[in-house]
C-alpha cells in the first residue's frame, strides 16, 4: 500500500467517518502521507448558503453564514487533532456545495491519490446510496468506501480480476488491483481470494435448437475459452507468487456480475478490490456496467480503481470555504 501520499479523508456528519479513522491513521503512517480532512456544507454553493439565511435579517445573514462555517471548521479541526496526536500530518478544508461534486473538485484541484470515507450513514440494505455511488462512478482517483465491521483491518479480501494482456488499459488496471489487494492482505494479515469469472459469449444461444450448431462444437468452444481464460489468469497470478501463502485463486464459470456478489456473501468477504473499467478519455462515461452491477449488490467495504485515462465528468471549478 506504499503508493498513497496525498490522501483525502471525507469526515462529514453524513459519513461513518469513525469507521475510517484507524484505517486513515495506518495508511498515513505506512505511506508517510499527508491527510486532508474535508467536510462539506450541502448547498448550491456559497451564494445559496447566504440566501438561505436571508429570513433572519436582524441577525445578519453574513454573520450566520460565518458562524455556520466556523462550526463546521471547528468540528473538523477536532477530528484532525485526534490524528495529529498520533503523528499524522493533517490539513482541513470546509467545502460548500453539492458534496460529491465539491469532493471530486478537491481531488482534481489538489491531486489527491486516494479518497477514503466511511459509508453513508443513510445506507439501508446491500446497496451503496447515491452519495457514495456518485464518488465511485465519477472520482478519478481510487475510492475506498469503508463499510465493514472488520475495520480497521480486513480479514477476507476479494480481488476481482479479468486479465486480458492484449488490452493495455485492462492489463494496467488488473495489475493495479492485484498490487493493492496483495499488499493490503499482507499488511492486514488477511486471506485473499483472487476471483476471475469466465464465460463463452452467447453459449446459451448457440445451444438453442434454432441455432443448429452441433453440441460437440459448442463444447469444444467452451473448453477452449476456459483454457485460454485459465492461462491468462495463471500468467497474472504468477507475477504475485510471493503472496501464494495468503492467496487463493478461483476461476469460476459465470457472469462476474453474478459470481462476485455470490462469492462475497458465501465466503464472508469484508473488502473487495476491483477495477471499474469504462471507456477512457471520454467525459461522462463513468463506470463499467459489470462493476456497477456488482456495487449494487454488495454491502462490504470496496476499494475501486479506474483505468488510466479516465476523465471525470465533474469540471474543476469552484473553491473551498
Amino acid at each position: 500500500m506504499k503508493r498513497f501520499r496525498n490522501v483525502l479523508f471525507v469526515a462529514d456528519e453524513q459519513s461513518a467517518y469513525e469507521q475510517a479513522f484507524e484505517r486513515v491513521c495506518w495508511l498515513a503512517k505506512a505511506n508517510a502521507a499527508t491527510v486532508t480532512l474535508v467536510d462539506c456544507i450541502d448547498s448550491g454553493g456559497p451564494a445559496d448558503l447566504s440566501r438561505g439565511f436571508s429570513a433572519l435579517p436582524r441577525i445578519g445573514r453574513k454573520n450566520i453564514e460565518d458562524q455556520v462555517i466556523a462550526v463546521h471548521r471547528a468540528k473538523l479541526e477536532d477530528r484532525a487533532e485526534a490524528l495529529r496526536a498520533r503523528g499524522v500530518t493533517v490539513e482541513t478544508t470546509v467545502l460548500i456545495g453539492t458534496p460529491f461534486i465539491e469532493i471530486i473538485r478537491q481531488v482534481l484541484r489538489e491531486k489527491h491519490d486516494l479518497l477514503i470515507k466511511g459509508a453513508h450513514r443513510a445506507a439501508r440494505g446491500p446497496f451503496f446510496p447515491g452519495a457514495d455511488m456518485h464518488l465511485l462512478r465519477k472520482c478519478p482517483c481510487p475510492v475506498w468506501i469503508l463499510n465493514s465491521a472488520a475495520e480497521p483491518r480486513a480479514q477476507r479480501i476479494l480481488a476481482a480480476v479479468d486479465p486480458n494482456f492484449e488490452d493495455p488499459a485492462r492489463t494496467q488496471l488488473t495489475r493495479m488491483v492485484m498490487e493493492l489487494a496483495t499488499s493490503l492482505a499482507r499488511a492486514d494479515g488477511a486471506k485473499l481470494d483472487v476471483v476471475n469469472a469466465w464465460n463463452l459469449l452467447e453459449e446459451a444461444t448457440m445451444r438453442h435448437g434454432l441455432a443448429k450448431i452441433p453440441e460437440a462444437d459448442v463444447n469444444q468452444m467452451v473448453a477452449k475459452e476456459k483454457d485460454d481464460s485459465e492461462a491468462r489468469l495463471q500468467k497474472l497470478v504468477a507475477e504475485f507468487a510471493e503472496f501464494d501463502d495468503i492467496m487463493r485463486v478461483l476461476h469460476i464459470k459465470g457472469m462476474a456480475a453474478d459470481v462476485i456478489p455470490e462469492h462475497v456473501a458465501a465466503e464472508g468477504i469484508d473488502t473487495i478490490v476491483m477495477g471499474t473499467l469504462a471507456r477512457t478519455g471520454v467525459a461522462g462515461l463513468f463506470i463499467g456496467n459489470t462493476a456497477e452491477t456488482i456495487l449494487n449488490h454488495v454491502s462490504c467495504s470496496v476499494l475501486t480503481v479506474k483505468a488510466k485515462g479516465f476523465v471525470s465528468p465533474v469540471a474543476l471549478e469552484g473553491g473551498a470555504a
